[in-house]
This record gives C-alpha cells, sequence and structure tokens, in this order.
C-alpha cells in the first residue's frame, strides 16, 4: 500500500511506521572501518568519516563551509555561512542584540532550553552547550542527508523530525528560545500553521530568533516573506487573528497530533504566576516545577524521587566502575523518564540525556523541561526517530514490562535498541526477574555481553532487578570484505 502524501506540507519527512508484514527483523551491522567513536569534547569539532559514511553533504555545502573531509576524519569548522565568524560570536551577537549582560544567551540562567529548527549539523546548540544552555536540534531526513546523524556522532543533542503536519513531540512553553538559521522554512503557509506551533512551545517571554544571510536581503521575494512574517508575529496576540485555540484542546498532547493554525492560550499556572514561574539555571534542576500541581504532585515527591535515583545512579556507576572512563560516555537515553531524576542525577558528568516519555502515560515531560531538562514522548512499540548508532547508554527502566502490557513485542524492542545503541556501549535494563531472564535468553544473538546483575537492596527498588550489558563491537563478513 502506498500512502498518498502532501509533499507541499513535508508529510513524506514525517513518522510512517511499515505495517507488520513490512518490518524489518534483523541487526544493522557498523559500517565497514568503523571505529569507537571520537570522544567528547573533541568530537563537537570532529569524527570519524568511516562511522558516517555519508559525504553528500560535505559535498553539497562545500562552498557554505558546514564541514570538511579531511583525510579520514569529517571536521566541523563551526562557522560557513550560517555563522560568517564563528558560532560563538553568533550566539554572542545574539545576546548583545537582547542585552543581556556579559553577552551571555544563557541570560543569567533564565535561558536554559532552545529549539533549533532546520539545525544542520548542529554547530548552533554544540556551542551553546558552554553557556550552560541545552538545545533540542531537529531536522529531518531531508535532501542534506544525514545531518542529524553527524549532529549526535559529535555529541550534540538532536532529533529526527520536521515540522509538517503533526506537532513536534514536545510539550508547551517547553522552550525558552526558538531558533531558525537559514531555514527555508515557509513560515506563512495555512495561515502561519507552523509559526504557531513554535508559539505552543515558547514559554512566557521566550524569543524566535530567525536569521538569514545577507544575501536573501537583496531577494525581492525572500523580502516579502520577511515582512509578511513581521506582520504575523505582530498579529499573534490572545482575542485578535488567529483564533485561539478550543477549550478543550490540550496543548500537551503531541503525539500523532495534527497542527492547528490557533493561538495556544496560557494555563492558569501562568496567568497566575505572570509567566513561566521558573528558577533559573542550575536552581532549576532541583527546584519543585511549577506545573508539578497539573498531576496533583506535591513537592515532597519531586524530592523523594530526586533521592531515589540519586542513590540508584550511584549504584549503577558502581557496577559500571571497571567498564567505563571519564569520557566513556555522552551521548544518554533514558527510554522511561517519569520526572526526570535519572537524569538529574547525572548533572555532574560531562553527559546529556534524551528523556522519553511514553505517549499514554500521564505527559511528565513538562515537568522535564521544566527541570532545564529535554526529552521527547514515544510509543516503545515503534522505532525512535534517529538513526543507528546513537547513544552510549539506553535506561530501561521497567520498559519491557510496559511493551508487554500492551502486547507489542519484546523482540523488536530488543532489535530497535541495538539499532540505537553504539558498538561498545551500554544497556541498563531495571526491570522484573523475568524480563531479565529473558533478554539473556538474546544475548548471544543480538551480540552483547553481560557486564552486571544486582538483585532489590531495598523496599524502595519495587522488587527490580538491575541488568547491565555491553554491545560489543562486531562486523558483518561484507563489512570486512568492503574494508580489505
Amino acid at each position: 500500500m502506498r500512502l498518498k502524501l502532501d509533499l507541499s506540507l513535508m508529510e513524506h519527512y514525517e513518522r510512517h511506521c511499515p505495517q507488520p508484514e513490512r518490518r524489518l527483523n534483523c541487526l544493522i551491522p557498523p559500517p565497514s572501518g568503523y571505529k569507537v567513536p571520537v570522544k567528547w569534547p573533541r568530537s563537537r569539532d570532529e569524527v570519524w568519516q568511516a562511522n558516517i559514511p555519508h559525504t553528500h553533504l560535505a559535498k553539497e555545502k562545500s562552498d557554505q563551509n558546514w564541514m570538511v573531509v579531511k583525510g579520514d576524519k569529517i571536521v566541523f569548522p563551526g562557522g560557513g555561512t550560517h555563522f560568517h565568524y564563528g558560532a560563538d560570536k553568533y550566539i554572542a551577537s545574539l545576546a548583545n542584540m537582547l542585552n543581556f549582560s556579559r553577552n551571555n544567551l544563557n541570560n543569567e540562567g533564565k535561558i536554559r532550553t532552545v529549539l533549533d529548527v532546520g539545525c544542520g549539523v548542529a554547530s548552533f546548540g554544540a556551542y551553546l552547550l558552554s553557556s550552560d544552555i541545552i538545545a533540542m536540534s531537529v531536522a529531518p531526513n531531508d535532501v542534506h542527508q544525514n545531518q542529524i546523524q553527524f549532529a549526535l556522532e559529535r555529541g550534540i543533542p538532536a532529533y529526527l523530525g520536521v515540522l509538517g503536519t503533526k506537532r513536534l513531540p514536545y510539550p508547551s512553553r517547553s522552550f525558552e528560545l526558538a531558533h531558525c538559521s537559514r531555514c527555508r522554512i515557509d513560515w506563512l503557509q495555512r495561515d502561519g500553521i507552523l509559526l504557531l506551533e513554535l508559539d505552543r512551545l515558547l514559554r512566557p517571554g521566550g524569543y524566535f530568533a530567525y536569521s538569514s544571510p545577507e544575501a536573501y536581503a537583496q531577494d525581492e521575494e525572500d523580502l516579502r516573506i520577511w515582512k509578511e512574517m513581521s506582520a504575523l508575529v505582530e498579529r499573534i496576540e490572545p482575542g485578535t487573528q488567529p483564533p485561539l485555540c478550543r477549550s478543550d484542546d490540550d496543548p500537551d498532547a503531541v503525539w500523532n497530533v495534527n497542527m492547528e493554525a490557533c493561538i495556544t492560550p496560557y494555563s492558569e499556572q501562568v496567568e497566575r504566576t505572570k509567566g513561566s514561574g521558573l528558577a533559573p539555571w542550575p536552581a532549576r534542576l532541583t527546584s519543585p516545577p511549577p506545573r508539578l500541581a497539573d498531576f496533583g504532585y506535591s513537592n515532597e515527591i519531586i524530592e523523594k524521587d530526586t533521592e531515589i535515583w540519586q542513590r540508584r545512579v550511584a549504584s549503577y556507576w558502581n557496577l559500571l566502575d571497571s567498564k567505563i572512563k571519564a569520557n566513556t560516555l555522552r551521548n544518554v537515553m533514558d527510554m522511561k523518564a517519569h520526572l526526570g531524576s535519572f537524569a538529574a542525577a547525572l548533572k555532574g558528568k560531562d553527559v546529556w540525556v534524551m528523556n522519553v516519555a511514553p505517549e499514554d502515560g500521564p505527559n511528565t515531560l513538562k515537568l522535564i523541561y521544566d527541570r532545564g531538562l529535554i526529552g521527547s514522548v514515544h510509543n516503545w512499540c515503534e522505532a525512535y526517530s534517529t538513526y543507528p548508532r546513537t547513544y552510549d547508554l539506553l535506561h530501561a527502566w521497567t520498559v519491557f514490562s510496559d511493551v508487554g502490557k500492551k502486547g507489542c513485542s519484546a523482540e523488536d524492542l530488543l532489535l530497535e535498541m541495538d539499532r540505537l545503541l553504539r558498538p561498545s556501549g551500554f544497556i541498563i535494563v531495571r526491570d522484573k526477574r523475568p524480563v531479565v531472564e529473558f533478554i539473556k535468553k538474546y544475548l548471544t544473538a543480538l551480540h552483547w555481553e553481560a557486564v552486571a546483575t544486582s538483585d532489590p537492596v531495598s523496599e524502595q527498588d519495587d522488587d527490580e532487578t538491575v541488568f547491565i550489558i555491553q554491545k560489543k563491537m562486531w562486523f558483518s563478513s561484507e563489512s570486512l570484505k568492503d574494508s580489505e
């Protein structure tokens, strides 16, 4: 069955899962010559070419200096026509335009979470990290190919997505800044629906930074778009056009939900606090999120959850001690993040965490964003929106039990986790003992190796066994032939 997709609306770049009979039941081998990735922070500026053998983007953008092939490496100058004088100076210039102190875009901790749309190879997000700002860099698998794969290989937070017909998988009021540099997005289409999606995602007082090369200012069509876009922004005021969204519209429902050309009203909490009510970073991480009351949670719940996960993460690292060094891990995914306390417990380590919230549970992802962390909504009965070999550590807390309750295939989940995980990467499973025994049956077939097992040690562990696995480095016979 062929899908009828509207190319003008970018539907062909959105998620489309195959029918069960067309799903692939196989492992994805590394490409020929694959090496353990370059470690952070050096990976920001260079990666192994063999790990992402797709140099189309380097050739396509050779005149723009996005990335350059040098011997067995691909290097990222951090400038090009995106940022003539380098991404760091570009970021400082944005802060200067906004009159932020010391030309620091984090504005004394008030700007923490950023959405970078049409991010290219995510150099903007890469250079924000030194200012304690974390960006969700988003781009589709379009004609530029593999840009998100390059971003993740560099150790930069990124997600494979597009502004098309569906809401992005993030709750309302998640970002202090949305950014779009040199992106050819038609913000005016369908009554400004894409710009209104950004409005849903921005916090009160948030910013949208849209920049373009000087050449765009000489083009009549680009000038017309700029003027009409400016006029549309000025019209985005409650009580005028575009209309307010319906009162029964849940602005935090994002899984396979269509975008609408309407203004998302502020919540009662925002109206009450006259803003987001967030503490500046890093106090934001441990302060009670302002939207806790939406779930009927007390401040004590977040404090207790934080304490539990600090203890659990300390235990994990003790079990991993012989296997990891300070820079072994960079890209981490918490497959069921709940309140984000697993990620919070990793603050002192040089990692970033993609916090994943289930599509059918309490949408606690907005609490995770309120804590200054990032993540996305997902259903683990389906593949995640990323490329193969993009994470160093997967944390699966009762994920297999949840998938089983939905009647989905645990074997498919194992294959998906293997796809996401880099060779030599780790999986931490925290689940019931039968789940662990089930996984053990597949270790040999998956080229995985058991590292450690730990049984429950307190009532707070809920009879959950911890099972730590490492993915072996292996190559298919075809890959070995190609490298000869």
